[in-house]
């Protein structure tokens, strides 16, 4: 699978927040957005995402995931935003089992991916009751209790100890070999091996392998 976005510009209110804007990523391929704070780095991600709508340019995808068909492109992603995504009145696992029931495809059952972040046993813990740490690791068990072959990430180890970041890290890199893409916009360097970069500067926008 190739994602390809050509010539993207995206306004909200009457501010134009970039324009011009082109990339392309392939399945086991990363791109990281870089820019200061304000540049659109997650205008970026939600509008790939399908949560703000493009003034012009298209996303195109080449050879789709065959598993899911003829599904439209934002239903393969999973979107892990600077909010978790989580009700705090719900228990852990509570949150999780909606959120695979929500995006169907069901990966590791809750309790394999709350040990994969680290978390094993606290499912029946409500969501408000944890760390600020914590609640980002659930929002990562979300990306592992459903395959979504996309993951748009927005600050991913933000809230992470450096324990919790490398494991995270690890993860990704799992979901690259595994085939999957990520795109990610961060502030931090990630050590998930090669990957492309997206420098925004102004309006000037350049990609590097």
């Amino acid at each position: 699978m190739k994602l390809i976005g050509q010539k993207l510009s995206v306004e909200r209110g009457e501010d134009l927040i970039f324009s011009d804007l082109s990339f392309n990523v392939s399945s086991g391929e990363a791109l990281i957005i870089r820019g200061p704070n304000g540049a659109g780095k997650s205008t970026l991600l939600r509008a790939i995402a399908n949560l703000l709508p493009l003034l012009s340019g298209e996303l195109t995808v080449e050879d789709p995931d065959k598993e899911f068909g003829e599904t439209e492109f934002p239903q393969l992603c999973h979107y892990l935003g600077h909010d978790n995504a989580m009700k705090p009145a719900m228990s852990v696992g509570e949150n999780l089992v909606f959120w695979q029931k929500f995006a169907g495809q069901p990966h590791l059952d809750i309790e394999e991916a709350l040990e994969m972040v680290g978390l094993s046993g606290l499912d029946s813990v409500p969501y408000a009751h944890l760390s600020t740490g914590q609640r980002r690791r659930i929002g990562i068990a979300r990306l592992l209790v459903s395959y979504r072959p996309v993951w748009l990430l927005d600050e991913p180890t933000s809230g992470l100890d450096t324990p919790s970041q490398s494991q995270f890290e690890a993860l990704m890199k799992v979901h690259l070999e595994d085939g999957g893409l990520i795109i990610a916009a961060t502030h931090i360097p990630l050590d998930i091996g090669t990957f492309k970069e997206l420098i925004f500067d102004g309006f000037v926008r350049e990609t590097a392998p």
